[in-house]
């Protein structure tokens, strides 16, 4: 499995930025995806996620303001980020979490992109 993240960049506050998530390997529509979010001296935390069954979940900090959708014919899922903060800096990270068909239970990490909101 390998998930490759794009759409990362630098952005004034206020600003909107779309970040991508392309898998294969497997398909995204029959896992578990979730987008994290590590800024500096920070643990890595959970922004977005979106369940094999569309079920959407986000993080309090992020509600209203960030969009996780899953492209099935695409195999990816994006995060549309709008009303950006300096606090939403940082590097984003894509996550597959697998609970079965067809390559069995697994968790795999993207490489990450990185995201700076200027005030």
């Amino acid at each position: 499995v390998q998930l490759v993240e794009s759409g990362g960049g630098l952005v004034q506050a206020g600003g909107s930025l779309r970040l991508s998530c392309a898998a294969s390997g497997t398909f995204v529509s029959l896992s578990d995806m979730e987008w994290y979010l590590q800024a500096p001296g920070n643990q890595r935390e959970l922004v977005a996620a979106i369940t094999s069954a569309g079920r959407t979940n986000y993080a309090d900090s992020v509600k209203g303001r960030f969009t996780i959708a899953r492209d099935d014919a695409k195999n990816t899922v994006s995060l549309a980020m709008n009303s950006l903060k300096p606090e939403d800096t940082g590097v984003y990270y894509c996550k597959l979490r697998s609970t079965g068909w067809p390559i069995g239970q697994g968790e795999y990490w993207g490489q990450g992109t990185q995201v700076t909101v200027s005030s």
